[in-house]
C-alpha cells in the first residue's frame, strides 16, 4: 500500500483541488452527530463519473480502500464517516446533473449529488407534476443515497428502493455495471421496468459496498388532485393497543390513497413542539413523569399522536375519510382532516391571538403547515430541530447541520411487527432501556406495510459531554440487544454498528463474502459496509 504514489496519480487524474488530504480530510469529513470518529487519509472530489473508472484503477494498483459517499448528510447514522478506519473518500455531490425526466410517465435519472432541494426546483421549473419522494432529513440529502439505504418517507412511494428502477455503477475493477435489460432493449424500457430480465441484480447495490452507483433511475409519485393529513389523538396510553388493529385495516383497505400512519408517543411530540425543559428534570436527569403529562395537557398533546397521508382525487379522498373515521371510533379522539390551504390559513389566524395560549397555537399550526407542505413533497426543514432539542436552537441564516452543529444524535431504528402484543412490548421496553442510561424515550412508528412498522427512537445528547457520549452508545446497543431478543430489529444501522451485524450472521455471511470474493477481491470498495 502507497498512499502517496496513489495521491499523486489521482492529482493527476482529476486535478490537485480534488484531492484534500491530511488534515483537511478530516476537517471535512470527520464531524458526526453520532460522536464515532475514522481515520481518513484524503478525499477525492468527484465531478464527473467517467472519471471513476481511473479512480478505481489507481486504488487496486496501491491497494488503498475507497468509501464513497453521495451528499454525506446522514445524520444519525455515521454522516460522512467511512465504515472502517483508513479509506479514502469519494465525494460524489459535485455530480449533480439530472440525466434524463420523463415528463409523461414521471420517471428521472439523476445522479448522486441531486438533493431533495434540487429535484423540487427542478419540476417547479418545469412545471411538471410530480412529487419529489421527500424525508425528515431535510433539503440538502441525497435521493440516491437515501434509496441505497433503503429509506423511506411519507409521501405515495413509501418504499424508496421499491421506486428504483435501474441504475449504473463503477465496480472495484474499473469496470462499469448495468442491467441486463438496459443492455438488451435500451435506456427507455430499463428505466419503466423494475425487475428486467434475468437474474435480478441491482439490489446488490442497496445497503452494499459492492460498486459505486453513478446514476439511478426512479418513478416519482404523481401530483394528485388532493393531499390531506389526518391527525387522531389516543387519550390514553392504554387504548395504543386497541389503535393497531384498527391502522392495520386502513393501511390494507386504502393502499395507493394512504401514503403512511404514524403513531408518536407524548415525549416525542413534545420534543418537537417546546423547548427542552433543562431547569425542571428529576434528580436522574430526565423529566419526570408528572412533567411530561402536565406539558402534555398544555400543549394540547396527547398520550399518543397519529398522523397520516391522504392522496387522490377529491371524491377518493373524502370516502378515504370515512373509512377512517370508522374504523378509529371509540378509540382515536380529535380527528381531523387538513388540506395545505387550510393548514396555512390555520397558521395565519393563530398568529393574531394574543399571549401564551396564542403563542402556544401559533408554535403548533405552524408546525402543522410545514408538516403538510412535506407531505406534499416538498422538502424542508420541518422535522430537523428535533436533532438540536438538548443542542440549543439552530443557527440562523443557513441550512441545519446536525453535526457541523454540535449536536448529538444516534438513530434506533427497528422493525416492529404490526401486532398489539408486540408494540407494547417493544415500547415498555424503550422506556425501560432509554430512561436506565439518562435518554429521553422519544418513540415513534410509521408503517411500512400493513404488517410491520419502523420504529424511529432518535437517541439524543450532549455531544461535548463524554459521559453522555458513552451512555448513549451503551443505549443503543442495549436497545440493539433487548429489541433483537424481542424479534425487533433495525432496517439500517449507523457505521459503529456493521461490525456487529456480522456475529449476529450464521450463512448469510459466508454468501456476501462469496460475491465481494468475486466482485471485490481486494476488498477495496466500502469494507465493512453491512459487512
Amino acid at each position: 500500500m502507497d498512499l502517496q504514489l496513489a495521491i499523486d496519480e489521482w492529482q493527476a487524474t482529476l486535478g490537485v483541488a480534488r484531492v484534500v488530504q491530511g488534515e483537511a480530510a478530516a476537517v471535512r469529513y470527520g464531524m458526526d452527530a453520532s460522536g464515532v470518529s475514522r481515520c481518513i487519509p484524503a478525499a477525492l472530489l468527484i465531478a464527473d463519473g467517467a472519471s471513476l473508472p481511473a479512480v478505481m484503477n489507481t486504488a487496486r494498483a496501491h491497494r488503498i480502500p475507497v468509501y464513497p459517499i453521495s451528499t454525506g448528510n446522514n445524520w444519525g447514522y455515521g454522516t460522512s464517516l467511512p465504515a472502517s478506519d483508513g479509506c479514502v473518500i469519494l465525494d460524489l455531490s459535485e455530480m449533480k446533473k439530472i440525466i434524463h425526466f420523463d415528463a409523461e410517465l414521471g420517471v428521472v435519472t439523476l445522479e448522486p449529488g441531486v438533493t431533495q432541494r434540487m429535484l423540487e426546483r427542478f419540476l417547479e421549473q418545469g412545471k411538471h407534476p410530480f412529487l419529489v419522494p421527500v424525508t425528515g432529513a431535510g433539503p440538502t440529502c441525497s435521493l440516491v443515497g437515501n434509496a441505497l439505504e433503503r429509506g423511506y418517507g411519507v409521501t405515495p412511494h413509501v418504499d424508496h428502493f421499491g421506486a428504483v428502477t435501474d441504475l449504473e455503477a463503477v465496480l472495484a475493477d474499473g469496470s462499469v455495471y448495468r442491467t441486463a435489460l438496459r443492455e438488451a432493449a435500451g435506456d427507455d424500457l430499463a428505466r419503466l421496468f423494475k425487475w428486467g430480465i434475468g437474474p435480478y441484480s441491482a439490489g446488490l447495490f442497496a445497503q452494499s459496498g459492492f460498486g459505486i452507483v453513478t446514476r439511478m433511475s426512479i418513478v416519482l409519485a404523481r401530483r394528485p388532485e388532493c393531499v390531506k393529513i389526518c391527525l387522531f389523538s389516543l387519550k390514553d396510553d392504554a387504548l395504543l393497543e386497541s389503535a393497531i388493529d384498527p391502522v392495520r385495516q386502513i393501511l390494507g383497505k386504502l393502499p395507493g390513497i394512504l401514503g403512511a400512519i404514524n403513531l408518536m408517543n407524548q415525549h416525542r411530540v413534545l420534543a418537537m413542539s417546546i423547548p427542552f425543559p433543562a431547569s425542571r428534570l428529576g434528580p436522574d436527569g430526565l423529566i419526570p413523569a408528572p412533567l411530561v403529562k402536565e406539558l402534555g395537557q398544555q400543549y394540547q398533546i396527547s398520550p399518543w399522536t397519529g398522523f397520516a397521508t391522504l392522496y387522490g382525487t377529491k371524491r377518493m379522498v373524502a370516502a378515504a375519510q370515512k373509512e377512517i373515521r370508522q374504523e378509529l371510533a371509540g378509540i382515536a379522539c380529535r380527528l381531523m382532516f387538513f388540506s395545505p390551504q387550510q393548514a396555512r390559513l390555520l397558521s395565519r389566524v393563530t398568529q393574531m391571538i394574543p399571549g401564551a395560549m396564542g403563542r402556544r397555537l401559533a408554535s403548533t399550526a405552524a408546525t402543522l403547515a410545514k408538516s403538510l407542505e412535506l407531505v406534499a413533497g416538498r422538502p424542508n426543514e420541518t422535522a430537523m430541530p428535533l436533532a438540536y432539542w438538548r443542542n440549543g436552537r439552530p443557527p440562523l441564516g443557513v441550512l441545519m447541520n446536525p453535526s457541523r452543529d454540535g449536536c448529538g444524535l444516534i438513530w434506533y431504528a427497528p422493525l416492529v411487527p404490526m401486532r398489539a402484543a408486540a408494540i407494547r412490548a417493544y415500547v415498555d421496553m424503550v422506556c425501560r432501556v432509554t430512561r436506565e442510561y439518562g435518554i429521553e424515550p422519544l418513540i415513534t412508528f410509521t408503517s411500512v406495510s400493513d404488517r410491520v412498522f419502523d420504529s424511529t427512537v432518535p437517541l439524543i445528547f450532549n455531544r461535548d459531554q463524554p459521559e453522555a457520549l458513552a451512555a448513549a452508545t451503551a443505549c443503543y446497543a442495549a436497545l440493539l440487544e433487548a429489541g433483537r431478543l424481542m424479534g425487533c430489529f433495525p432496517y439500517r444501522v449507523g457505521i459503529s454498528t456493521m461490525k456487529t451485524l456480522h456475529r449476529l450472521q450464521d450463512t448469510a455471511p459466508i454468501f456476501h463474502s462469496r460475491l465481494r470474493q468475486a466482485i471485490d477481491p481486494d476488498n477495496l470498495l466500502a469494507p465493512g459496509r453491512y459487512q
